[in-house]
């Protein structure tokens, strides 16, 4: 349907914890065929809906090649101690800092048809998997840096030309 923007940080609705969706109608159609056209922008591995705005719980990813969504996500299993990775975020353009992520990950959802969908795996799927369910959770990733990193991403974005100021 559409590619549509990214919402930055700062805006509310990435803030707040999105809502379950109840009854997959119309505009969760339209919403997922969104959320795949945006994710199939090259160098995209992840968008959640509160990143286009919407605050139900759905997002899509493109993970070496593959591409799908999920409609109500829950990570429901990680393994392995967290190491740390290099992790961006489109709704924080232009950078990348180090992160501590799980290697291994697990979601489960449903699909369209309301068909339960169960997708895990390690590596960027599993980054992918925990950076998406954080934001349907209203957490930005930069909310999980090392206190050191924290502060210096934040110098960073407060001068980013992005950055709405008040």
């Amino acid at each position: 349907m559409t590619v549509r923007p990214i919402r930055l940080f700062g805006d509310p609705v990435l803030r707040s914890a999105a809502d379950p969706i109840r009854r997959i109608d119309a505009s969760v159609h339209a919403l997922v065929a969104d959320l795949l056209d945006t994710v199939a922008v090259p160098g995209r591995a992840g968008v959640a809906a509160p990143q286009i705005g919407v605050s139900l719980r759905a997002f899509s990813y493109n993970v070496d090649g593959v591409v799908g969504y999920v409609l109500n996500p829950e990570l429901v299993e990680v393994r392995g101690d967290a190491e740390p990775v290099e992790e961006g975020c489109l709704s924080v353009p232009g950078f990348g800092f180090e992160r501590r992520r799980h290697p291994w990950a697990r979601v489960v959802g449903i699909d369209l048809d309301g068909n339960d969908v169960d997708l895990s795996g390690d590596g960027l799927l599993a980054q992918a998997l925990q950076h998406e369910c954080d934001h349907l959770d209203g957490r930005l990733y930069i909310e999980g840096l090392d206190p050191e990193i924290k502060r210096e991403a934040m110098r960073a974005v407060r001068q980013a030309e992005w950055f709405a100021r008040p």
